[in-house]
């Protein structure tokens, strides 16, 4: 064989190694705790809206209430609130861990951003208030949630006339979220650790689109808050105008480690979806209630 038919043999061996092999980039599949399981009791789940917000006038917003099987209205249950509404298969995920006690008994509370419609649909489109809400610094976000959407939580009931009742304690209060629902719920903990104290953040947007970036900076500066932060991210996350997810979130992960917060992460290969954190979003929620009731420390009171 001449040279150059042994370059077309290796280029086409090649060509045919790289169209066969599967795709592995961001292939992360849920297992058996995000799925529904045998025996299991199945919460149920309510939808809601809200158009009577002050700290955000003008919007309306829709959200879910998932109240789990084991929840008696004799005892607060623990919350857990999510951005954007329901992911991660958060549902059936709280039926099996509560079910198997490996999470306190919690209600979810699923709550979309809000959106000022338009006056008329023929001329103009709705607004859309996400990135207002989220990716802004300051405690906004967390007074709409405590002193507005919590207490209207609280007017419901399930279908069977159960009430409604949710911890008040910060302990017994997790948050999270993905990509700016991730930095949402992570600055409702850093303006209010006393009503949350365990956040999950997803491809979170630490980045420059309303001052995200300045977490790592303001977190090595200031004592640290009794805060657990679970961080995922993949390393084909965004990388575009407002900076680069993926170096964000791990200069996020050295920051909290630096100023002794209890922080976990998953790292992979994914890019700015849902995949990698519904698969360990299992053991994210595990991990963030581990020891409860015992309360989540910061460095300086362990």
């Amino acid at each position: 064989m001449n040279f150059c038919n042994l370059v077309r043999s290796f280029a086409l061996t090649i060509l045919i190694v790289f169209t066969a092999s599967p795709q592995t980039t961001d292939n992360y599949q849920p297992g058996p705790d995000s799925k529904p399981q045998p025996g299991v009791p199945k919460g149920e789940v309510l939808k809601f809206s809200f158009d009577k917000s002050k700290i955000f006038p003008g919007t309306t917003r829709e959200y879910w209430v998932y109240v789990p099987a084991q929840y008696t209205a004799d005892k607060p249950a623990c919350v857990y609130i999510g951005q954007d509404g329901i992911r991660f298969e958060a549902t059936t995920v709280f039926d099996n861990l509560i079910h198997k006690k490996e999470m306190p008994v919690t209600i979810g509370i699923f709550v979309m951003p809000g959106i000022v419609k338009t006056a008329d649909a023929n001329t103009a489109l709705d607004r859309f208030n996400r990135s207002y809400e989220y990716d802004g610094l300051g405690d906004s976000y967390a007074r709409f949630l405590l002193d507005e959407l919590l207490p209207e939580v609280e007017t419901k009931k399930a279908s069977d006339g159960r009430a409604i009742k949710l911890s008040h304690q910060g302990n017994d209060r997790s948050i999270g979220g993905s990509s700016s629902g991730a930095i949402a719920a992570f600055t409702a903990a850093w303006e209010r650790p006393d009503a949350f104290t365990r956040v999950f953040s997803a491809i979170g947007t630490y980045v420059d689109l309303r001052g995200g970036m300045r977490y790592p900076t303001l977190i090595r500066k200031y004592e640290p808050k009794s805060i657990r932060v679970f961080l995922q991210d993949g390393s084909n996350d965004n990388d575009k105008y407002g900076g680069d997810w993926w170096m964000a979130n791990q200069t996020m992960e050295r920051a909290l480690a630096f100023a002794g917060y209890e922080v976990r992460h998953a790292w992979g290969d994914g890019a700015h979806t849902g995949k990698h954190a519904t698969a360990i979003f299992p053991d994210a929620m595990r991990w963030l209630w581990k020891d409860w009731p015992s309360p989540v420390k910061s460095a300086r009171n362990k």
